[in-house]
């Protein structure tokens, strides 16, 4: 852990998008350090990395992963309609069969044209428990979730259900973010925002603008709400995870109880 931390400072650690992942892979074996400290010693033959939603959704799903917790999901960047500024979270979503759960979108994003995104998709956006689709930092965003499940075991039923119909897609979960100071976050980036729009800030260097702006507003405020809302999400995840599992080990024996008679029946009960 302590080399972790200072990973990202010795730039041994690199945030790796679906676009990266084969050049990044290729060319792994080179950018490992050849110096003689304790810390290239511990990672000689491995780095330190992150992975965005999508790439982690290609991953999880080549290691027979069905579903994962993140913080927030990619999604439409405001002002898409002449930027084209969209995440390829979406597109992930649209043909990888994994379950991923986060607090819903960034509100830094059009969360209205995201959702609008992910219907073209053919990708299921539930929010859990709630009928209004949450903000990442707060459970309010004034947009109404396009479908509402109430327990992991719904989650497990949809997604078993998909795979049996053949769809290729994926599923998001929003999981509303029910820290008491999410509403005073969230306020902070809508000031955060109409202040880099003021600034002429544009493009990539948006984020990490608000994202500075936001814990100077609030005082340290946002991070600690980021951490509440990703124990709550992992809180979540781990029971839709076990959800799933558990209907996967159920088919398993009800097809070998009805294999005998040569009947055809699906690998998982749904």
């Amino acid at each position: 852990m302590a080399d972790l931390a200072v990973a990202g400072q010795e730039h041994r650690a690199a945030k790796i998008s679906t676009r990266d992942l084969p050049v990044h892979l290729a060319k792994s074996n080179n950018n490992l350090t050849d110096s003689d400290s304790d810390s290239s010693r511990h990672t000689k033959g491995h780095q330190w990395g992150a992975t965005t939603v999508a790439s982690t959704m290609k991953l999880a799903h080549l290691a027979g992963i069905p579903t994962f917790v993140t913080g927030g999901s990619g999604g439409v960047h405001r002002g898409a309609e002449t930027s084209l500024d969209i995440s390829a979270d979406l597109y992930e979503l649209a043909r990888t069969p994994v379950v991923v759960v986060s607090a819903g979108v960034k509100s830094i994003l059009d969360i209205k044209l995201t959702l609008e995104q992910l219907e073209t998709f053919g990708v299921p956006a539930m929010a859990f428990g709630a009928d209004e689709f949450p903000a990442f930092f707060s459970p309010k965003s004034g947009v109404a979730a396009p479908l509402r499940v109430d327990s992991a075991e719904e989650v497990a039923k949809a997604y078993w259900s998909g795979l049996h119909l053949g769809m290729p897609n994926g599923m998001l979960v929003a999981v509303p973010n029910d820290d008491p100071a999410g509403e005073a976050v969230e306020s902070a980036i809508q000031n955060a925002l109409e202040e880099a729009h003021d600034a002429g800030v544009e493009g990539r260097q948006v984020t990490p603008f608000i994202l500075k702006r936001v814990a100077e507003i609030t005082g340290g405020d946002s991070l600690r709400s980021n951490i509440a809302l990703v124990k709550n999400n992992a809180r979540v995840g781990a029971d839709i995870a076990v959800a799933i599992a558990e209907r996967s080990s159920a088919g398993r024996v009800h097809h070998s109880i009805r294999s005998a008679g040569h009947t055809n029946v699906p690998s998982s009960k749904v």
